[in-house]
């Protein structure tokens, strides 16, 4: 455990800091799987798209707030972009 004042401190920012990246994070994973979910149950792909530009947002708000790296943002939105392409031809 922290002993010195600072390392107290600097501990009670690290959890604040690591509950407010796990919103972000789980927004994004939520996202995610909503796509998925709408691809796999073949929705209109009206509703598809719809989802997917939440998911695009979701992933860039994480990658803007460096939660997830840049190229793993890029990874997750081109498998989704492919996965929605593939439903729906």
């Amino acid at each position: 455990m922290a002993i010195t004042k600072s390392a107290k401190k600097s501990h009670k920012r690290s959890i604040v800091l690591r509950a407010r990246n796990l919103t972000f994070k789980m927004a994004m994973k939520k996202a995610i799987k909503d796509v998925k979910k709408a691809i796999a149950e073949k929705k209109d792909a009206g509703d598809v798209m719809e989802l997917l530009r939440v998911a695009y947002s979701a992933i860039d708000k994480a990658k803007k707030r460096n939660i997830i790296h840049k190229n793993n943002a890029a990874r997750k939105k081109s498998r989704l972009n492919t996965m929605a392409k593939v439903a729906s031809a």
